[in-house]
């Protein structure tokens, strides 16, 4: 049975930073990301990346800001969130995919086969 568990959310000041973290257990995933949703809002990509790291994906609004690693050996992924600012403020999902995502195919929600159940980031202005 495939789990992605989300953990690290939280409440925090702009300008601080946070640092998410999604075990995935039951299978290993060639391409793992992080989406957003805030209440009212679509699903956002946020940034992705391959097995080995060696590609990754950020969505421009949060490029120079966060950072998107991977442990394999843990089966675990990281999302290190700095400069946060109130806008930031969602629920963050962990998304798992068997297949290599391309750029072209790394941001759409439906590519995606298994998801966590999401963690809660907030920034306070």
């Amino acid at each position: 049975q495939v789990q992605l568990v989300e953990s690290g959310g939280g409440l925090v000041q702009a300008g601080g930073s946070l640092r998410l973290s999604c075990a995935a257990s039951g299978s290993a995933f060639s391409t793992m990301a992080w989406f957003r949703q805030a209440p009212g809002k679509e699903r956002e990509f946020v940034a992705a990346i391959s097995w080995g790291g060696g590609s990754t994906y950020y969505a421009d609004s949060v490029k120079g800001r966060f950072t998107i690693s991977r442990e394999n050996v843990k089966n675990t992924v990281y999302l290190q969130m700095n400069s946060l600012k109130p806008e930031d403020t969602a629920a963050y999902e962990c998304a798992a995919a068997h297949g290599y995502l391309g750029r072209g195919g790394v941001r759409g929600p439906g590519e995606y086969d298994y998801w966590g159940q999401g963690t809660q980031v907030t920034v306070s202005s």
